[in-house]
This record gives C-alpha cells, sequence and structure tokens, in this order.
C-alpha cells in the first residue's frame, strides 16, 4: 500500500466523530486496497454477566463467484467470537498480530469458502490505545500478502484505535450533556416542589418506623415497592430512599406510570432515535437512560397495561434494552423504586398484574400509613404548609388558632396529605387578615374514635420509648398471628386482620424478629 493512500485514509478516520461511522470508514477504506475480499472488525465487550468477547460492529467485502453477493452484515456466525476461540480471539487475547498463507486446507475455518474466493491470505491487527486492546481490524486478501502488509495495517490499526477511543469521548460528553441538560430540568421541579413540600415529617411513631425503615432500604440497592393510599406521600418517601442511599448523587427521575400512553410506553421508557415513528424528529432519552447511575421513581406501577409489564420486567432483570428503532443494546446501572395505591398482590390473584414483575418490585416493601393513622403529624404538616403557600403566593403570614387545630384533628382526611395542602392553600386565599387563625371549617368532619385499649397498653398520660413501642408493636403481630394460625395470607390471615398486605406483614416480621414455628 502507498503511504499517501494510508495517510488518505488515516484522515478520514480520524475525521469521524461517532464510533459507528469511525468503523465504517475503516472497512470501507481496507476494502480499496488492493485484493481485499472482506474486511471486517471486532470490538471488545466486557460485561459483569458474562465473559468477554469480541462482537463484530463493521463488515464490507463481495463475492468473486456472485458479484451480486455482499458481505456487509454484522450478524452471523461471527458476530460474537469468544477470546479463546479462532483467529480473531487470538489477536485479541494476545494482542499480537497474525498473517496467515494459504496452505493446508485446515488453515481456514471455511476452506471451501476460501478455494471458491480465490484467498490466499489472512492478516489482522490488534486495535490498541494506551495500552488496552480495543478490538480487532482483520481482513482476507485474494493476493498473497507480505510482512510489509502486516506493518501496514499496524499504522492503520494504530490510527485507527485512536480514532475509536476519540470518537467514544465525544459521544460520552454528548450523552453526559445531554443527561445534564435534562436533570437541570428535573431538579428545578424538583425545586418547585421541596417549596411545597419539604423534608418528611414524622412526629408520629407510625412515620418514624417509616423512616427507620427507609435507612434500612437505603443501605442497599434492591428495589423498593411503597404502598400507600393515594395522597400519603409516597413520592416524599421515595425521594428519601434515594437521598439516603449511595445512589443519592446520580439523578432522580419520575414517571407517572398512569399517565403514559400505551403507544407510547417503549418510547417513554427505553427513547427512540430519529425517524424511528412518525412524528421522531430527533433521538430521545428515555427514562432509564435518564437515570443512569441513580434511582428510577415508577409512580402509580399498577397502572402499567399487562402486556406491557414484560418488557418492564426485562429491563428490571437483565439492565439492558433497546431504544426504539435502535439495534444498540444499551446497559444502565439503575435503582428501582415503584410506589402504587392498589394492593398489588391482589392484582396478581386476578391476573391483571404479572407474578414476576411484582416479585421483582416488592423484595422491600414500605407501607406509608394514611393521615388518620398518624394524626400527630397533622399540625405539624399544617403549619408548614401555612408558611410554604404564603411564601410563595406572597401573602401574610397567618397562624392557625384553637378552633383550626381542633378542627384538622377532628377530620379523617380521605385525601390525606393532598388534602390537607389544598385545605390549608385555599383557607389562605380566602382568609381575611382581620380574621384570627384560618376559619377552617372542614365540612362532613367527623371524630376519630380511638380503638379499645388492650390490657397492657399504657395510659393516655403515658409516653412511650421507641424500645417500649417497638416491643408493643411486636405484641401485637404476634397476638394476630397467633389468633389466626401464623397463616399470613388471605381472608382469614394476619394481614387482613391487622389491615396490611402480606408482603409488608412478612417484611414487619423479619424487622420485629418473629418467625413462623417449625
Amino acid at each position: 500500500m502507498q503511504l499517501d493512500a494510508l495517510q488518505s485514509l488515516a484522515l478520514s478516520v480520524a475525521q469521524a466523530r461517532s464510533p459507528d461511522s469511525v468503523l465504517m470508514q475503516m472497512v470501507q477504506g481496507l476494502g480499496m486496497w488492493e485484493g481485499v475480499a472482506l474486511a471486517r472488525v471486532w470490538l471488545l465487550r466486557d460485561t459483569e454477566h458474562e465473559p468477554p468477547y469480541l462482537e463484530l460492529k463493521a463488515s464490507i467485502g463481495a463475492s468473486k463467484v456472485d458479484p451480486t453477493r455482499r458481505w456487509n452484515r454484522t450478524d452471523g456466525a461471527h458476530q460474537k467470537i469468544l477470546l479463546s476461540y479462532g483467529k480473531v480471539g487470538y489477536i485479541a487475547s494476545n494482542n499480537r498480530p497474525l498473517l496467515l498463507q494459504r496452505g493446508p486446507r485446515d488453515w481456514l475455518v471455511q476452506p471451501d469458502w476460501a478455494d471458491a474466493e480465490g484467498i490466499q491470505s489472512f492478516a489482522g491487527q490488534p486495535l490498541c490505545f494506551k495500552g488496552q486492546v480495543l478490538g480487532v481490524v482483520a481482513f482476507f486478501s485474494r493476493r498473497r500478502l507480505e510482512k510489509s502488509d502486516l506493518d501496514w495495517l499496524r499504522v492503520f490499526a494504530d490510527h485507527a484505535a485512536v480514532a475509536i477511543a476519540n470518537a467514544r469521548a465525544f459521544e460520552e460528553i454528548a450523552r453526559l450533556k445531554e443527561s445534564a441538560e435534562r436533570e437541570r430540568d428535573y431538579l428545578r421541579e424538583a425545586v418547585r416542589s421541596a417549596l411545597q413540600h419539604g423534608d418528611v415529617i414524622a412526629e408520629s411513631p407510625e412515620m418514624k418506623r417509616v423512616l427507620s425503615q427507609v435507612q434500612a432500604v437505603s443501605r442497599t440497592d434492591s428495589s423498593v415497592l411503597i404502598l400507600g393510599e393515594s395522597g400519603v406521600g409516597k413520592e416524599l418517601i421515595a425521594a428519601a430512599v434515594h437521598d439516603s442511599s449511595a445512589r443519592r448523587d446520580g439523578p432522580l427521575v419520575k414517571v407517572n406510570c398512569a399517565s403514559v400512553p400505551r403507544e407510547l410506553f417503549e418510547s417513554e421508557f427505553f427513547g427512540h432515535v430519529r425517524g424511528a415513528f412518525s412524528g421522531a424528529a430527533r433521538d430521545r432519552q428515555g427514562r432509564f437512560l435518564l437515570a443512569d447511575r441513580g434511582s428510577l421513581f415508577l409512580d402509580e406501577v399498577g397502572e402499567i397495561p399487562l402486556e406491557l409489564q414484560g418488557k418492564l420486567l426485562r429491563v428490571l432483570q437483565e439492565r439492558t434494552f433497546e431504544a426504539v428503532g435502535d439495534d444498540r443494546t444499551r446497559e444502565v446501572n439503575v435503582r428501582v423504586i415503584a410506589a402504587t395505591n392498589r394492593p398489588l398482590d391482589a392484582e396478581v390473584d386476578k391476573g391483571l398484574f404479572r407474578r414476576d414483575l411484582f416479585y421483582r418490585l416488592n423484595v422491600l416493601p414500605i407501607e406509608v400509613p394514611p393521615l388518620r393513622q398518624r394524626r400527630a403529624d397533622i399540625l405539624p404538616m399544617a403549619r408548614r404548609f401555612l408558611r410554604t403557600t404564603a411564601h410563595r403566593l406572597h401573602l401574610p403570614q397567618r397562624e392557625l388558632s384553637a378552633d383550626d387545630e381542633r378542627a384538622l384533628l377532628a377530620y379523617d382526611f380521605p385525601g390525606n396529605v393532598r388534602e390537607l395542602q389544598n385545605i390549608i392553600e385555599r383557607a389562605v386565599v380566602l382568609s381575611t387578615r382581620a380574621e384570627r387563625g384560618l376559619g377552617l371549617e372542614l365540612g362532613g368532619a367527623t371524630a376519630v374514635e380511638p380503638p379499645p385499649a388492650p390490657r397492657d397498653e399504657p395510659s393516655s398520660g403515658e409516653v412511650l420509648g421507641e424500645g417500649a413501642f417497638r416491643e408493643l408493636e411486636r405484641r401485637n403481630v404476634l397476638n394476630a398471628l397467633q389468633r389466626c394460625g401464623y397463616r399470613i395470607a388471605g381472608q382469614r390471615g394476619a394481614a387482613k386482620l391487622l389491615g396490611l398486605s402480606p408482603s409488608t406483614l412478612t417484611y414487619r416480621m423479619k424487622q420485629l424478629g418473629l418467625e413462623r414455628p417449625r
């Protein structure tokens, strides 16, 4: 090969800015060398789930026997080559070039093909950058190659390896830029949300127990399922799980599953490439890619249509996906935090939710109690909403009167925290400065009667410490289990008696050190 031809080829490869275009420039240039029948490039793939292998990424060539036949596809028998297999595997695993000449019939894996096409030589060089093997470039020639040809290929391979590394760097920069822009938008939304909600208020023993669970699950990387009625603050608990975990510096991306149209499910979760469908004018990152190295919050996960749940399950199991219209498989490192106000275990029994997906999500369940079961949090929440609402609407700060407090404590809040926030905001807007307090009148307010006290329960004036409260809870769960014969699920199960889901009761039993008798 002439020096000027090699320089021209190296220059065209160096000017490419994406890995795919670099590889295509490489094989197109090699295909123009005298006598080259087939030129190919493999790149090294090293994943956590399988041994390293070489993946065929670019190919070009044409048959002499049938000129209409082209060898430009990258699928087939040689798409994936283990490092321990054949000529190409030898080159990568040993980081050494290889030149083979036509000889004994077993000099190639497919000698019949070589005979028919007049193949005389095979040459291959490792693609090496800063001591790291990136892949292999190789070609079959219809003329006999000499050592000088292998040396020219070495020079070309060195240029090509630098171009591949640079193209990967450009691609990563572009990915980080787009991800940063999208994360900026999410952070802005999170700041607006923080002005309204603030941190989780946990004055009640029930919410202190929830926050204790948050700290426990934050030490792991398993999926979390947050259960609770609509409006109890499941999104805040999801944010608390993320912020307490090792992923706190990564993005927290939210998807409201109920609002995703069925036909756009894959695009929303996995993204799409330009031209994938009508209206896809540009590439779009999906939520999984946005949440890479962070957490993905799937709100109202029970609303995902049954026929689409399998696609979500695959990503959770394999941590890989393909964008719509793209044949590249992408890997993501995402922790999934799901939330629902639906009894998913019952949905599974009815065939409305996949059992395998339920088990995948329900590794660490957290149940957020409704506001009527944590009445000690009502007034602190109301005061916070009072401050933040007045600040956001640029209105004078107000205080709750004694009548306001009594009205709030007597109401059962079927809409939970969200309803409390709306009540306070409406009262702030409608009240006048002349009024003392907010003048709250909660239509249909009903006082919540406390349940009858068990024999060992402390008097109403006594305050329990954490240890005593935990022992009381343990005794209550144990009594329910014994009464139900240690049956957990079903109409006669302890979960039904306690008003919990079976998965939550199982998790709570582990926390309290309770086991079924053997």
